[in-house]
């Protein structure tokens, strides 16, 4: 006894795909605002500085040592990410290694914070692991909040 019903849902599925025209793809794109990576960066960064004063209000000046840390271990990696990645994204030419490129700085971008949370116990003094964990988790998240919020800047080029 054989049972169709799943390919049946399948190709279902399928027949509701329908692919964009030219002109669909082009007034979608005009819709979506783009969004700077570069204000993503500077937003991140004050919010760990942000969570960094709070820290320093709450337990002293070594959680605040520790939490701008935190906030640095993503940050860092991070703009070094966005400028590998930018850098010849509006190439053509380069477009069959676009995903390849992306990969690779994402590679970079997690050696880069993996290191410097290996690096924490010795350059930050009086570690604090939870403001740490703090600083970085905000910061991580900060992204969200703009993506969510849509108060990140629309680029006015391309």
């Amino acid at each position: 006894m054989k049972h169709q019903a799943p390919e049946l849902e399948f190709e279902d599925e399928e027949s509701q795909i329908k692919p964009l025209t030219p002109e669909e793809a082009e007034a979608w794109r005009k819709r979506q605002p783009k969004m700077s990576m570069w204000r993503i960066l500077v937003l991140q960064a004050l919010m760990g500085a942000a969570v960094a004063l709070l820290a320093w209000w709450i337990a002293g000046r070594a959680a605040a040592w520790s939490a701008a840390y935190g906030a640095l271990a993503i940050v860092v990696p991070a703009a070094l990410f966005a400028r590998g990645v930018a850098r010849n994204s509006g190439s053509t030419a380069q477009a069959s290694g676009a995903i390849a490129r992306l990969f690779a700085w994402e590679f970079v971008k997690l050696v880069l914070c993996i290191a410097m949370l290996a690096a924490a116990p010795r350059l930050v003094p009086n570690l604090h692991w939870l403001a740490l964990l703090a600083g970085m988790v905000v910061t991580m998240k900060t992204y969200w909040l703009v993506l969510i919020t849509g108060r990140a800047s629309v680029r006015k080029t391309d």
